[in-house]
């Protein structure tokens, strides 16, 4: 049964055949019959057909973790933009990159980490890192040789899915960010709103003092009004000039980064400096000697803020040079690593000690305070005009030649 079975596709289609030929009249029905029962006997005889079922596919087998190759962990640590390190579990540097050698070149590859760099917290997240596998992060703070601060991450470097304590190939990523230049701008922010307030109390409690004064004792004292009200004004106008100066750098550092596109004649320039500077002048028995090449001195600036840097630099030759002298102010045309003119004013005042030289562009620096107030500074001056040159990827430098009979130099030079 199970032959006739197996083989029905073909004994349908053999009866198929046999009814057709009965029908049409071609072969009698005994003889069909005869033939469909000799057809049958022989399906019987033949052996059972082998039907092949297809096994279901294997199942994948699981993919093993990949380790990470040694060149895609140096290939990572290179990309990174701070110094970093990758330790082994002994905690020995086994990769630097290029920020790491530049800033801490005896960190070398086979040292230990924590014998190079001797800091108790540093050698104790290293420690717990290789041990538990757990990171870490904290502030550095160090004094020798120069004051620096960074934030060190310790963090667990895993090449395998094995048990971190198991694994031989664990490692550590230390990273080191440099936080010195944002404390260094914090303590100048810091700096800066302690002396401008300092800066603006002195004029403020002047100004409460003498108006106490002309309520109480010389309210019908005409005189002393008169000279107090002349008092007010000058200390409303120094604390004017303190917020106008702290306004103007405030603008000038909101776009330090962004540099200036306009063109501008220095030679014109200058000539409107010592136009608008000559009462000054006159006043102070000063000459300013302008000597400013033939043709246009054109560059790329804020003319603006180039005016400011002129004007600061030669109003304070005229308060701080030598009376009876001149302020001698040139502008010459020079080729020095992409800066193409150097604008000099010089005083020939008493000059300034050494030592204070390079503090001058600092804010609110003074080297006299009471003669600065007498001459109606307010310790911005330079620190404007360094700005202004930054902005325009120039560089000022301060020379004190007292005994050369020039007395205070500054040169800007702008490319």
């Amino acid at each position: 049964m199970g032959r006739l079975v197996a083989y029905a596709p073909l004994l349908a289609g053999l009866v198929g055949v046999v009814i057709g030929f009965v029908l049409l009249g071609g072969l009698r029905l005994d003889l069909a019959i005869l033939g469909f029962i000799l057809i049958c006997g022989f399906v019987l005889a033949l052996p059972l057909p082998t039907v092949t079922i297809a096994a279901p596919p294997p199942a994948p087998l699981p993919i093993a973790p990949q380790a990470t190759s040694d060149d895609d962990i140096g290939t990572f640590v290179e990309a990174l933009a701070d110094p970093s390190l990758v330790l082994d579990r002994r905690g020995v540097v086994i990769y630097r990159n290029a920020a790491a050698l530049r800033d801490f070149p005896n960190l070398a590859v086979g040292k230990v980490l924590t014998m190079a760099l001797r800091n108790p917290e540093l050698i104790a997240s290293v420690e717990t890192a290789l041990r538990t596998g757990e990171g870490r992060s904290f502030e550095l703070h160090e004094t020798l040789p120069s004051e620096t601060w960074n934030r060190v991450a310790v963090s667990p470097l895993r090449r395998s899915c094995r048990d971190w304590a198991d694994d031989e190939d664990r490692n550590l990523l230390v990273t080191v960010q440099s936080l010195t230049e944002l404390k260094r701008v914090d303590a100048l922010r810091s700096d800066f709103i302690a002396n401008a307030s300092h800066e603006l109390r002195t004029p403020l409690a002047s100004l409460m003092g003498f108006i106490d004064t002309l309520l109480g004792p010389a309210a019908k004292d005409a005189a002393a009004r008169e000279k107090f009200l002349g008092i007010m004004r000058g200390q409303a106008e120094r604390m004017s000039r303190l917020i106008d100066d702290m306004l103007s750098l405030s603008r000038i550092e909101m776009h330090q980064h962004v540099r200036p596109t306009g063109s501008v004649d220095l030679s014109g320039l200058l000539r409107e400096v010592r136009e608008s500077l000559q009462s000054l002048a006159k006043a102070a028995e000063f000459e300013i000697v302008l000597d400013l090449p033939a043709k246009p001195a054109v560059v790329t600036g804020d003319r603006g803020q180039l005016y400011e840097v002129a004007e600061n630099l030669i109003e304070n030759a005229i308060k701080y040079g030598a009376t009876g002298k001149s302020v001698d102010v040139s502008l010459v045309e020079i080729d020095r690593s992409g800066l193409h003119y150097q604008l000099s004013v010089v005083d020939h005042g008493p000059g300034v000690e050494p030592e204070h030289v390079p503090r001058m562009t600092e804010r609110f620096y003074r080297i006299d305070a009471e003669t600065s107030r007498k001459k109606k500074g307010t310790g911005l001056g330079l620190a404007i005009v360094k700005h202004i040159v930054q902005r325009h990827r120039g560089q000022i430098v301060i020379k004190s030649r007292a005994r050369a009979g020039e007395g205070l130099r500054v040169e800007v030079l702008l490319p």
